[in-house]
């Protein structure tokens, strides 16, 4: 019998994250800090605007590029955080939540054998949806001592003839790092140099702990060289009504809607109405949830701290990276441990890229309540391996 799967799939490995959510899912008293997902409801007013949409009877699709009235609403509040001018009826789509934008972008521009630049550690996506527009992935491991921040240096060494895109994946899942104005400015300078062009995911433009988010495309002359993508499933903890969007120049923005059209038709029609109510009305419940993840945040670090475990301090995201080799074991290895001895379970650095060996991706979309029953689990678990080490 012929072989029925197509080679390049059966080659791209099943997510690093998932192994962990299975195991958990079968174990009732284990805490998990390992879901990328806010444990907020999304707010009564955005939810009731999808009631209200049902029970009008809007169950029709919509354009597939989606909503109008949403696509203005999308060019207004990216006017107004970030003073960027899109067109709503050639340079916006409204997407199944941010990862179909990241697909869609990278099959409507790649030609096979262009090289994707990937900075590592970051969302497990990028690398097999390259592989699936039949790109050619250029991981740049990003390092701790520049804060996990892609640097222009690494950014020139990583560029070839055959360089067609760079994803920049900030603020950044696993990290937490953020890239700053400054920063991007020195990398825009490359970019337009080597005239390639960005795909930006910012997913989580909205939790940033620091200083504003700054989008590479209001840098001058990289609007028309980017495609920018959010979504509404961090910032308004509308994670299962899967929608996301993304702004780009329109001679990209047709081939994605051509994709789109083909694969998807639209996204759900409820999820976006409601999605309209927290564009006009939700800034308030983002800055809530905000300041509650900051609060987490700053727990996490003091509380590693205090147990003398080593982590640079993230400013965006939901996420900690807390580096783990001292204890002179892999990730998976350390995960797995702390999984069945305390029942705590935590994401290895590795399902984030080989270089995210030694580290592990901490969540805290969670309840101070349980941040503080597992950091509790976590010291002792780590005193218990510090005097493990000196017994040998």
């Amino acid at each position: 019998m012929r072989n029925p799967l197509a080679d390049k799939i059966v080659e791209i490995k099943p997510s690093g994250i998932r192994k962990f959510f299975d195991i958990v899912s079968e174990m009732k008293d284990a805490i998990s800090l390992g879901v990328g997902e806010p444990d907020f409801d999304t707010p009564w007013h955005i939810r009731d605007e999808g009631i209200y949409s049902l029970e009008k009877g809007r169950t029709f699709y919509t354009s597939n590029a989606g909503l109008k009235e949403l696509k203005v609403e999308i060019t207004k509040y990216i006017k107004r955080t970030q003073d960027i001018s899109y067109d709503a009826n050639h340079e916006v789509i409204v997407t199944v939540g941010g990862s179909e934008a990241i697909d869609l972008a990278l099959r409507a521009m790649i030609n096979p054998g262009e090289e994707v630049l990937i900075p590592q550690p970051s969302y497990v996506s990028y690398e097999p949806c390259a592989i699936m527009a039949d790109a050619v992935p250029v991981i740049i491991e990003l390092k701790e001592e520049n804060e996990f921040r892609l640097t222009a240096q690494e950014l020139r060494e990583a560029i070839t003839d055959k360089t067609k895109i760079l994803i920049l994946p900030f603020p950044n899942n696993p990290t937490g790092a953020i890239m700053e104005k400054s920063d991007l400015e020195e990398i825009a300078e490359i970019i337009r140099e080597k005239d390639i062009f960005v795909i930006s995911d910012e997913i989580y433009a909205e939790l940033t702990y620091k200083n504003k988010h700054v989008s590479i495309a209001s840098i001058p002359g990289m609007q028309e060289r980017t495609v920018l993508i959010n979504g509404f499933s961090k910032a308004y903890a509308m994670t299962g009504w899967r929608l996301g969007y993304a702004c780009a120049p329109k001679e990209i923005m047709e081939q994605m809607i051509k994709i789109h059209q083909f694969a998807i038709m639209c996204a759900p029609t409820t999820s976006q109405y409601a999605a309209v109510e927290a564009l006009r009305n939700g800034d308030d419940d983002v800055a809530s949830m905000r300041e509650s993840y900051n609060q987490r945040r700053r727990f996490l670090m003091n509380a590693f701290r205090e147990m003398g475990l080593e982590c640079f301090e993230p400013y965006g995201a939901f996420y900690v990276f807390p580096c783990i080799k001292e204890f002179g074991m892999s990730s998976d290895e350390f995960a797995e441990r702390l999984l069945r001895e305390e029942k705590v379970a935590v994401v290895p650095g590795t399902a984030f890229g080989d270089c995210g060996e030694g580290f592990l991706r901490i969540s805290y979309a969670y309840s101070l309540e349980n941040l503080k029953i597992a950091l509790d689990k976590i010291q002792d678990f780590i005193t218990r391996l510090r005097a493990e080490k000196q017994s040998v």
